[in-house]
């Protein structure tokens, strides 16, 4: 069965949340049951965002910077524990999801309610799971020791935010990227696979039954560069079915990446041990950032290749990591291209 559906994993370089809500039902009618705010603003920069949370939170303090700058994904700058201070200390400030999404949910509404998105599709909130602010933003010698009280935090922000909105209209995605990062080598880290599974297990149980929930397996965007090119879907297909073995709710959505060229049966053959169930919705990252970089034809044989793996799964596309670092004037032909590789091969 070709893709028939489409998936949007968050940020869309676009100026507000109405731009980004207006251009996705216009450019894609048809596929989408979901639809973010593009995490446009603070957000674009994924945790970014939350670092200045945690500049700001009493008992942290942020480490001096190194004489010589590290480059690519290590640059980033840490804090920790302030002197004197200990984990108790740290008095965790408003985290800001809870806050941004309910604004945007209030113009989600207002579109829906105009008919400018129909009806039936969500509003999706994204939250990166609570091991991923802390790897990046904290010193390694207190990362284990502010995990616990950090993700207590998040998921309190979580739980206020649906508190708010009506569960019958929302769905919640965890972006899954510093815990691929761990695994594959990329980013230090303690954390093993069953540590790993552990957490995201916690972050999909923290969703009400009645909320959609989704994992966003991503591999990384800097520079539009991941951390490791995977060498396969082997590694998050192993945690996919891990998570959804040992999750006590249903696991709504699974967004893999795909290198925009990887166009060669090794790479998707690890989707034949895929096992979750037929309601969890499955989305392949065929959509690239530059088309004009993609061979030619690579877009139909890995529909060909996903297609002889998933044996008559229904399936769907997104991109690799969103679209908020793609360049603003490219974001139009990037939703098209989602609406078009759909549309050309609806059955």
């Amino acid at each position: 069965m070709p893709p028939t559906i489409v998936h949007f994993n968050g940020g869309v370089n676009l100026s507000d949340t109405e731009t980004v809500m207006r251009e996705i039902a216009a450019r894609v009618p048809t596929g989408v049951s979901r639809i973010p705010d593009g995490e446009t603003g603070d957000r674009q920069n994924w945790i970014w965002f939350q670092l200045e949370k945690f500049q700001q939170t009493p008992g942290l303090a942020q480490e001096a910077p190194a004489d010589t700058p590290s480059e690519g994904y290590d640059q980033m700058p840490k804090v920790g524990l302030a002197d004197g201070a200990e984990p108790a200390d740290v008095q965790w400030t408003n985290l800001g999801y809870a806050d941004v999404y309910q604004e945007s949910y209030a113009t989600f509404r207002r579109l829906r309610d105009d008919g400018v998105i129909p009806a039936g599709v969500r509003f999706q909130m994204q939250y990166p799971t609570p091991l991923a602010s802390i790897n990046a933003w904290v010193v390694a010698a207190d990362q284990e020791r502010l995990e616990p009280s950090y993700e207590t935090a998040l998921f309190a922000d979580l739980e206020r935010l649906l508190a708010e909105l009506p569960h019958d209209e929302v769905a919640v995605q965890w972006d899954v990227a510093v815990e691929f990062a761990i695994l594959e080598g990329g980013f230090e880290g303690t954390q093993g696979f069953d540590d790993i599974v552990a957490r995201l297990v916690r972050c999909v149980e923290q969703v009400p039954s009645d909320v959609p929930v989704g994992l966003h397996l991503c591999y990384g965007d800097y520079q539009h560069q991941h951390f490791k090119q995977p060498e396969s879907l082997d590694l998050q297909v192993r945690v996919s079915n891990a998570v959804v073995a040992a999750a006590g709710r249903t696991v709504n959505w699974l967004a893999f990446t795909v290198p925009q060229n990887r166009g060669d049966a090794p790479f998707f053959e690890p989707l034949r041990a895929l096992s979750v169930p037929t309601e969890t919705e499955v989305y392949l990252a065929l959509v690239p950032y530059h088309p004009t970089e993609q061979e030619p034809g690579t877009v139909d044989e890995q529909v060909r290749l996903i297609d002889s793996v998933l044996d008559g799964r229904e399936w769907g596309i997104c991109t690799e990591c969103g679209m908020a670092r793609a360049e603003r004037e490219e974001v139009p032909d990037l939703l098209d291209l989602h609406r078009d590789i759909i549309g050309s091969r609806t059955p």
